[in-house]
């Protein structure tokens, strides 16, 4: 899967994938990601990509030529799968759009900046527009690497054990059970005896009421819109 990342401040964007998950999906092979400089398509040698909004108003907006010209010439290379916006007034992103994402081969991020990118690229060019959640950002970058990250680890062979992500809070509409680790009792504090017995069946069961039990006390609103 290839996830390239369109923006103004790619060394922004450098460190989140040089560690971690994504660095070991890349060297796999896996995932390769890709950051474009959006100022390479600058509208003049000052590397200009914004401008004042037309009925005025405070705030710049990034131009439509850089971004329709930087489109267009990273698409001969193969037509992009999504092409994404990041933005505040986008769809909230979920689990379900991550596992989504994560079956194509080819996407486009776009990372905005100022009050945004001109309203025709995104009537052109965009064919998803996606917002982390109901607040606002510097720019696009976090959110982008928010999104990559969760698609990222959904690509097979990305995690150790494939498995892991399916138990993961939101894959099954339901928050994730609690978990424990070693010791069996720590400051007088036990684990559930359940877990300790090692009887799958029973496990399994704990998990799925415990997972019901914390999205009702903590997201109630998940079970709301099943």
């Amino acid at each position: 899967m290839t996830i390239e990342i369109l923006t103004v401040l790619p060394e922004l964007l450098t460190s989140p994938f040089e560690h971690s998950m994504m660095k070991r999906a890349q060297e796999k092979g896996l995932l390769t990601i890709k950051l474009h400089n959006l100022r390479d398509w600058a509208i003049n040698k000052h590397g200009q990509v914004d401008d004042y909004q037309y009925g005025g108003g405070a705030g710049m907006v990034m131009v439509c030529e850089p971004l329709a010209n930087a489109i267009d010439q990273l698409q001969e290379a193969g037509k992009f799968d999504e092409i994404i916006f990041m933005t505040p007034d986008g769809a909230r992103f979920d689990q379900k759009q991550a596992n989504t994402l994560s079956l194509q081969n080819r996407i486009l991020i776009i990372c905005g900046h100022y009050k945004g990118i001109d309203q025709r690229i995104r009537d052109l060019y965009v064919t998803k527009e996606i917002s982390i959640g109901d607040y606002v950002l510097s720019g696009g970058e976090l959110a982008a690497a928010v999104v990559v990250d969760a698609i990222g680890r959904l690509i097979p062979g990305v995690l150790n054990d494939e498995t892991s992500a399916l138990t993961d809070s939101f894959q099954d509409n339901l928050l994730a059970p609690p978990v424990y680790s070693r010791p069996a009792d720590f400051r007088g504090l036990t684990v559930p005896e359940v877990l300790l017995q090692g009887d799958p069946k029973k496990v399994d069961q704990w998990r799925s009421e415990q997972a019901l039990i914390r999205t009702k006390q903590r997201r109630p609103d998940i079970l709301d819109h099943e």
